[in-house]
């Protein structure tokens, strides 16, 4: 689904105001209330607003030490097993399939480095992990920053008056490509 200026509107007052009822948004706005609700019921529909659920800042519920792991498993048993057993481990509050020299990457609550270290081992109880890499957080800057792709592209991403396009093997100037 395309998101257009309407619907970014839209994800824009909600971020910003997440409880504010439909009708609060449509007088905001200045858009129809029965044409905010269906948008953020297509929307909802087809995933691009993922939830609003509240979002919990772990270190507010006593687990202040954040980690990252990279995570080779054990192939014979498959991703969907893996996650299955990782997932009974409460402090994997991520978990996603990457590329490159490891299967998975996990993000991990811990109370403190100690415990840290037992979420660690635990998982490595499970037999499914062959071996981990992990890296804690010293301090975080931003997360789940989406609102800054709903903005129009302002300028181009190519300085280039000219390139070739990769996919053509041509060469077009910058005010033709998708990149303005």
């Amino acid at each position: 689904m395309k998101v257009d200026a309407v619907d970014a509107k839209i994800v824009r007052f909600f971020t910003d105001s997440p409880r504010a009822s439909v009708l609060e948004a449509s007088r905001v706005l200045k858009i129809a209330r029965a044409t905010v609700q269906s948008r953020l019921d297509r929307m909802i529909g087809a995933g691009v607003i993922g939830s609003w659920v509240p979002q919990p800042d772990p270190a507010c519920f006593g687990y202040p030490v954040v980690a990252f792991c990279s995570l080779t498993i054990n192939q014979d048993l498959g991703h969907d097993a893996v996650v299955a057993a990782l997932a009974r481990i409460p402090e994997l509050i991520e978990i996603h399939t990457v590329s490159g020299s490891s299967d998975l990457m996990a993000r991990i609550a811990a109370r403190s480095n100690p415990d840290l270290q037992r979420v660690l081992d635990a998982m490595i109880a499970t037999k499914t992990i062959l071996r981990s890499s992990s890296v804690i957080v010293l301090n975080t800057h931003f997360q789940g920053r989406t609102l800054p792709l709903l903005e129009p592209r302002r300028r181009p991403l190519c300085n280039a008056k000219h390139f070739v396009s990769a996919a053509r093997g041509r060469t077009i100037s910058s005010s033709q490509s998708d990149y303005n």
